[in-house]
């Protein structure tokens, strides 16, 4: 999740630009919504839950042209999104004793969210912990919530919490955020541990024991060096781009990226803008920014209705302090390399969706259609699409679990 960077929902939510909108024919369309029908359409990290804590958030009602909202339960209707990782988020603090014990709160309280948001919409949203029961939950025609973390920064006070998490569904872990932390070096910081800490490899040992998936999304490039030597299982990234296309420290290279593959592993791509191309935005416009956030109540403190006058405030930034906007063309060329360099067996779609993710052209889930499109004008099958929509990281998460069950039973 990169919060500070959602300008761009203003433009992508209002409306679709005609220029997309004539992209793909009315009949490329209905054949894409209906294989996506067919098959199960699942997003690598959604940090809707972050919405969850808002009073004023409902998941029945369409929040389209709100700054803070791309998922609700009618435009996941819209878009065939049967559902997927469902993020924990916790900034990365200080450190502190006070910070750690408050970022251990943090998760607590968002993985009280989600249950609590699942628990009130039963009839629609249900939580899986196995691939089975994602499909059951599709069969049965609710939502699947799938339970992931983005930074273990709530697990540094008490790493054993990690097996209750374990026990309430999480089933995706990630080390860091934007910044270090206690178990590792993020890509976007200076080097601290150059990699993995001590404290890091024990975690990971722990989540790989408990069958618990690892995301090495945010974390650096010697993070993911340490995880392939060291884990016994493949690996996930949740939400990643390809850093042949923009040299940035959250992209993954080519080399690495067929490490990944030959791990097993899987990379869902994301749609950050500010990761897919420099979109030259100026210290001017980010202090602009910062100051409408604060203005508002910062992030943890907007409500829904903030999240109105939030788009109106970007768009008047956007007027005074233009930036370069990454394009639906720009998500597609970075998918179609990563697809070239690993194959469709390992490759899925991890959009970032509430954390900042969605460009011009795919404004929110409501689009997603589009993506298919483009995968079968590209010539892949219906079994491709359909691992690259839920079955490849599906087929992770069952060896890691199968993996868990095999060494306990030793």
């Amino acid at each position: 999740m990169i919060r500070r960077r959602l300008p761009l929902l203003l433009s992508l939510a209002l409306a679709l630009p005609s220029a997309y909108a004539a992209q793909f024919t009315a009949a490329e369309l209905e054949a894409a919504r209906a294989l996506q029908a067919r098959i199960l359409t699942l997003d690598g990290h959604l940090d809707t839950p972050a919405n969850f804590e808002r009073p004023d958030f409902d998941i029945r009602h369409d929040h389209s042209g709100n700054a803070l909202s791309q998922v609700d339960l009618p435009r996941m209707d819209a878009g065939l999104l049967d559902g997927g990782f469902f993020t924990i988020y916790t900034g990365q603090s200080d450190r502190s004793p006070a910070s750690l014990i408050a970022d251990r709160d943090a998760g607590l309280r968002r993985l009280l969210a989600i249950h609590t948001t699942v628990a009130a919409h039963h009839d629609r949203l249900a939580i899986a912990r196995t691939p089975a029961e994602v499909a059951a939950i599709k069969a049965a025609g609710k939502r699947v919530v799938l339970i992931s973390m983005e930074n273990a920064s709530p697990l540094q006070h008490d790493p054993s919490l990690l097996s209750f998490y374990h026990q309430a569904g999480l089933r995706l872990l990630s080390i860091t955020h934007t910044g270090n932390n206690g178990f590792g070096d993020a890509g976007t910081a200076e080097p601290e541990w150059n990699g993995l800490s001590p404290a890091g490899r024990a975690l990971v040992e722990q989540a790989t024991a408990l069958g618990i998936m690892i995301d090495q999304s945010h974390a650096s490039d010697a993070v993911f060096d340490d995880l392939i030597e060291m884990l016994p299982v493949p690996l996930v990234l949740s939400h990643s781009s390809a850093k042949a296309l923009y040299d940035h420290p959250r992209n993954i290279d080519d080399a690495r990226l067929r490490q990944l593959a030959a791990k097993g592993g899987v990379i869902h791509v994301n749609a950050y803008g500010g990761y897919l191309v420099d979109t030259g935005a100026s210290a001017e416009r980010k202090a602009a920014e910062n100051a409408l956030e604060q203005r508002l109540g910062g992030w943890r403190g907007m409500t829904m209705a903030s999240g109105v006058e939030l788009a109106r405030g970007y768009a008047a930034i956007d007027a005074e302090h233009p930036v370069r906007k990454a394009t639906e063309d720009d998500f597609f060329a970075h998918l179609e390399h990563i697809l070239k360099v690993v194959g469709p067996e390992h490759v899925a779609i991890g959009m970032d969706w509430d954390g900042g993710g969605g460009v011009e052209g795919h404004p929110d889930v409501s689009q997603l259609p589009r993506i298919t499109a483009w995968l079968l004008r590209q010539g892949y099958s219906e079994q491709q699409i359909a691992g690259i929509w839920g079955g490849n990281v599906l087929r992770v998460m069952a060896q890691v679990q199968d993996y868990a069950k095999a060494q306990a039973g030793k």
